[in-house]
């Protein structure tokens, strides 16, 4: 499976763009029917490829410890994910087995997840443990009632779950993850988590974040002064895609010798895992959001916001640092591609567009739709 470029040959592709006032073209116009993006029984089939392949649920350094535990909803789906005593991460439907209650919510440390209705309680490797006044139960088999698991798959700092049988799919699964480099590593922090609600559909939101065409009319003030117009290194990597958004300080690279590039500061990279989550990697941080699709006009944004390596700038500075680039970030950019992203979703019904187009210099999002359409029709 290809791989993304290294850093170096990036900054040379990025350099040879600037000096010939081009960027990274797309082979295809892509024709997208605007009703893929309104009608309830496409979400719906969309929610079922969300549920069948591997999707980044948390950094594994947001479960650093046997018995820390996250409850969210994942695809329609309520999950717990949870570090087990043998360390290894698992998941499950955040369903009682007695009569379906929630067994957790938000994120915390436990011993053990006990039912808030009648007490049941379960292990952390899913298993019954306990059935308060267990006579009442003749015959019950244990063994059959532990809680109902999910495939999780923990490669590269990410947890990834997987909503199907657990025996089924799984070389696939992994396929789908090969070739993707190591992004998130031990010596790493999460400084940050936030949830933002997004009055839009999904797509709408994730394709905002995969073609640099908008940057000089939507964020003039903004990123534009930093940047470039309409200047991207666009790779693919399986389903994947890596979008590289460069700074103007990067032809400081210019006559420097290649084994010395230093990039941390000199672009930006968002990578697209396929199919609803964006891990961006700025000058000081990295931000894992996923964007959780909660209706056909709504989402919900869940962002872990990560230090870069600390192993040079010492625990304090790399938090100081990192605070202020995401600062900069959810106080400027981000807003502004929100309201243009409501805003499209305002007019999807106005009957003005039946496709929306997207041309040579958005092959990303051309790269995404092809991979969801193709797979949809496979299910």
């Amino acid at each position: 499976m290809q791989k993304f470029m290294s850093d170096r040959d990036v900054v040379a592709r990025v350099l040879g763009h600037i000096a010939n006032n081009t960027t990274d073209r797309g082979d295809e116009v892509w024709q997208e029917p605007v009703e893929n993006y309104r009608f309830a029984q496409r979400f719906k089939r969309e929610l079922a490829l969300i549920r069948s392949v591997p999707v980044p649920f948390c950094p594994s350094i947001a479960l650093a410890e046997s018995g820390d535990y996250i409850a969210r909803r994942a695809a329609d789906t309520p999950l717990i994910v949870v570090r087990g005593k043998d360390g290894k991460a698992r998941a499950f439907k955040n369903a009682c087995r007695h009569r379906g209650t929630e067994l957790a919510t938000g994120k915390g440390c436990v011993g053990a997840f006990v039912c808030p209705y009648h007490g049941w309680s379960y292990g952390l490797d899913g298993a019954l443990l306990g059935i308060p006044h267990e006579d009442g139960f003749p015959n019950i088999d244990k063994l059959a009632n532990g809680l109902a698991e999910v495939t999780v798959i923990e490669e590269g700092g990410i947890i990834f779950v997987v909503q199907q049988d657990p025996s089924e799919n799984q070389s696939g699964a992994h396929d789908m993850l090969a070739g993707l480099p190591e992004v998130l590593k031990d010596d790493q922090f999460i400084f940050g988590e936030s949830e933002t609600i997004v009055e839009a559909n999904w797509k709408l939101h994730l394709e905002s974040f995969l073609e640099g065409y908008h940057i000089k009319p939507a964020h003039k003030t903004t990123f534009f002064p930093f940047g470039y117009d309409n200047l991207n290194v666009i790779e693919f990597c399986g389903p994947h895609a890596r979008v590289t958004f460069p700074f103007r300080r990067i032809e400081e690279l210019r006559n420097v010798d290649p084994t010395d590039d230093d990039v941390s500061d000199k672009l930006t990279y968002v990578t697209h895992l396929f199919p609803n989550v964006i891990l961006a990697e700025l000058t000081h941080h990295r931000t894992l959001g996923i964007i959780e699709p909660l209706s056909v006009s709504r989402s919900k944004i869940t962002a872990y916001h990560i230090t870069k390596s600390t192993d040079h700038t010492g625990r304090a500075a790399a938090l100081k640092a990192a605070k202020r680039d995401l600062a900069f970030v959810n106080e400027t950019g981000q807003q502004e591609d929100i309201a243009a992203v409501t805003g499209i979703q305002q007019g999807l019904h106005s009957g003005a567009n039946e496709t929306f187009t997207f041309g040579h210099f958005e092959p990303a999002i051309v790269h995404f739709h092809k991979q969801l359409s193709v797979r949809l029709t496979t299910l």
